[in-house]
């Protein structure tokens, strides 16, 4: 039997008893965003000086105790909830949020580090990836990863510049960052529980169709998606 024969026979017994099992998971979106909320408040404090240097340690073990295991556990359901934008975002952060605080753990209080300015160069850029994505579906968490994005680059060109003022600049964008996280949070929070939207997330597109359209709308495509299908 030739190989095109087997596979037509392989799948005419395949169809019809092929079955897909969806398993119903909580959003991890409140809790992702509720990570980045405190980590970015608190750093941006010590960037502003309402943190004195010789606690940099205190906020190192906050960002490593809280931020990083909440945002790593958004990014891990996401995946399994097929969400590549917010389980990509929330990975990414993570990661950066665990960098920062390893090496704020690490370092001299007040010091700078080149090596921490250009990783985080590169992963202020890399946040801009799901950031653009997501706006094609649900604005709020885009402009919640592009402003994160923006905050973390400015912090990298500080720490490779050591200039008081984009330290400042860094930790303003970095409370501005705070505020969308939490709206985003309190958002998907509600939106979660309510089973409808009270805080606007701005869905559209495909975002808005997760909660407004029918059933087989949504899973129509879902033979084409990782794990079900036979490449990523």
């Amino acid at each position: 039997m030739s190989g095109t024969s087997a596979e037509s026979v392989a799948k005419e017994e395949l169809a019809g008893r092929t079955r897909i099992v969806l398993r119903p998971i909580s959003s991890p979106f409140a809790i992702g965003f509720f990570g980045l909320a405190a980590a970015t408040f608190i750093v941006a404090g010590l960037q502003l000086g309402w943190v004195p240097p010789a606690e940099g340690h205190q906020v190192a073990l906050c960002v490593l105790a809280f931020t990083v295991p909440l945002q790593f556990t958004a990014s891990i359901f996401a995946f399994l909830a097929r969400d590549g934008v917010v389980a990509t975002g929330m990975g990414v952060l993570s990661g950066i949020w665990a960098a920062i605080g390893l090496v704020l753990l690490t370092a001299s209080p007040g010091a700078t580090s080149n090596a921490l300015g250009l990783f985080l160069i590169i992963a202020g850029i890399a946040m801009w990836a799901p950031a653009s994505a997501a706006a094609a579906s649900k604005l709020v968490p885009s402009v919640v990863l592009a402003t994160a994005g923006l905050r973390i680059l400015l912090t990298g060109v500080y720490e490779l510049s050591g200039s008081e003022t984009l330290e400042n600049i860094a930790g303003v964008v970095g409370l501005v960052l705070a505020a969308l996280a939490m709206y985003a949070a309190y958002a998907a929070e509600y939106e979660d529980v309510l089973r409808k939207p009270v805080l606007p997330l701005g869905r559209r597109g495909k975002g808005q169709q997760a909660l407004q359209g029918t059933y087989v709308e949504q899973i129509a495509a879902l033979g084409h998606d990782p794990g079900i299908r036979q490449q990523l």
